[in-house]
């Protein structure tokens, strides 16, 4: 039986990317079958190789980034790397850059100059806060970015403001990259015209900022900091069991209200109270909602709470940590882990994509070392062993 062709196959994507909002786009572009070529620098390549050691010595960082990709060193500040690179973009169908602020430009790479050498060619460029604008020149990282959007201003506690612990901001820049570069390619293979791609991270996590932004600005106040409880909904939030384990529920409706009281609370009086009777109600006198819930919840395992609400119907989970995470029984008996190689030659597991495309199977080629692919690229481009010799001793690849 032969293995079916992948959604992508046939697109070539050269990409010029560091750290993770490219990478994340492209890799999710080599899950569907494109060929990505990641261009590095000569030497230690992407500078997010060295964010940790953790992974059979490699950064965690980038081989969730970077799997089934090629490896090409090249010094695109030497003419030679940029005529290798030149000839690359003969054949792509999506050139990829998240470099610094004017960096691509510089090197004759802006989306004016290689619209005019490559007209079918699909740029997509990853900026901070845009290519025009005021700041359009400013450095921007994830944590810049979720505090510039007042991302950081929500999350935490009454006491302090935290950050997102994942690179939230990258991540929304690099589905918005992905997605929007699924639809130019889509529109150039239905109409034949090429549109241009650009995602930045503060434009990215803006959108996603859309309810606490809408609330504030007709509410008159923005949401309250409240750990793990939520700003609009009572009874939402973590509550500590009597082994001392958390366990979340969350109330939706007042259906879900008055099945709690009387079956979890044994308080079935409560859904007359006014001061619980609505959902506002409730936010207004969440001390006291949760003062009933936390009460109750004292005199039972984390585990019994569990199997009493599930039996109800009402939402509910342990609060896990990332081991936990790891053992998950759904990811498990749904088959959602499967293995890729990393430098070095170790297997690693590895998630598969969310996305299942029925009959379609994934996409789990090795991470590459940095340059690994180097010499078979150039063969490909019609350079002899004794150039590619050449360029090597010279420092361009």
């Amino acid at each position: 039986m032969s293995t079916p062709r992948l959604p992508l196959a046939g697109i070539t994507v050269v990409s010029l990317e560091q750290a993770v909002a490219a990478p994340y786009a492209t890799r999710q572009l080599a899950d569907l079958g494109a060929r990505v070529i990641k261009v590095e620098r000569p030497g230690d390549g992407d500078f997010a190789r060295r964010y940790d050691t953790t992974v059979h010595g490699q950064s965690s960082y980038f081989v969730w980034l970077n799997r089934s990709k090629e490896s090409l060193t090249l010094d695109l500040k030497s003419p030679r790397g940029r005529e290798i690179l030149h000839g690359l973009l003969d054949g792509a169908d999506v050139f990829m850059q998240n470099l610094a602020p004017g960096a691509a430009g510089r090197l004759g790479l802006g989306t004016a100059a290689l619209a005019e050498r490559w007209p079918r060619l699909i740029p997509c460029t990853i900026s901070g806060y845009g290519t025009s604008g005021p700041w359009a020149d400013r450095k921007s990282y994830d944590l810049l970015v979720q505090c510039q959007t007042g991302l950081v201003s929500l999350t935490g506690d009454a006491t302090s403001s935290a950050r997102v612990g994942i690179s939230v901001a990258d991540i929304a820049a690099g589905m918005y990259a992905y997605s929007g570069i699924l639809t130019a390619l889509f529109t150039r293979a239905t109409t034949g015209s090429v549109h241009p791609v650009e995602v930045s991270l503060f434009e990215a996590l803006a959108e996603w900022m859309g309810q606490p932004a809408y609330y504030t600005e007709y509410g008159g106040a923005q949401p309250e900091r409240l750990g793990t409880q939520h700003p609009t909904l009572a009874p939402y939030g973590a509550f500590t069991a009597a082994d001392g384990r958390q366990v979340l529920l969350s109330i939706q409706n007042e259906r879900e209200w008055a099945v709690l009281c009387a079956r979890f609370l044994g308080r079935p009086e409560l859904t007359d109270d006014p001061r619980f009777a609505t959902s506002s109600a409730r936010v207004a006198h969440r001390a006291e909602v949760n003062s009933v819930v936390a009460e109750r919840c004292a005199r039972s395992t984390a585990e019994e709470i569990l199997k009493e609400l599930e039996d109800i119907g009402v939402a509910c989970a342990g609060v896990n940590d990332v081991a936990a995470f790891l053992d998950h029984p759904v990811l498990a008996a749904r088959g959602r882990w499967g293995a890729v190689e990393v430098p070095g030659g170790a297997s690693v597991r590895a998630l598969l994509p969310p996305a299942d495309l029925v009959g379609v199977p994934a996409r789990m080629d090795p991470v590459p070392a940095a340059g690994e692919h180097t010499d078979a690229i150039l063969a490909e481009l019609g350079r002899t062993p004794g150039e590619i010799a050449d360029l090597r001793a010279d420092g361009v690849v």
